[in-house]
């Protein structure tokens, strides 16, 4: 084995360096808000102000690329991300290649949407 290779390969399942994806067991446990102004906490979003307002263009995706990517606990992804408009959002998110995958994994639903897309 090439452990050059193995080393990028393993590298790519990573959401951050050094750190596996967080998926959800099930998508209809998120229930997390689709509209309206929210406040993300620090550890997910790191400025002053946090604040996003869902009902902007582009700003729901970019939330939820941002706690795909951020999340160390499927707590966090239960409070920020909703089951059916990740469905639906998935084929538009720019996502590290591992988290994609973590999820396309778990979840064969959203593997078939990015294929339609």
């Amino acid at each position: 084995m090439d452990p050059i290779r193995s080393a990028r390969s393993s590298r790519a399942l990573y959401a951050r360096p050094g750190r596996l994806p967080v998926v959800a067991s099930d998508l209809g446990e998120l229930r997390g808000p689709t509209s309206g102004t929210i406040e993300l906490p620090h550890r997910l979003f790191w400025q002053a102000d946090r604040r996003v307002d869902l009902d902007a263009p582009g700003l729901l995706t970019w939330m939820y690329e941002t706690v795909l990517t951020e999340a160390v606990q499927v707590d966090e992804l239960r409070a920020w991300l909703h089951g059916p408009t990740l469905t639906r959002l998935w084929p538009q998110l720019y996502l590290p290649r591992g988290v994609r995958h973590a999820w396309e994994q778990r979840h064969p639903v959203l593997r078939a949407r990015g294929i339609a897309a």
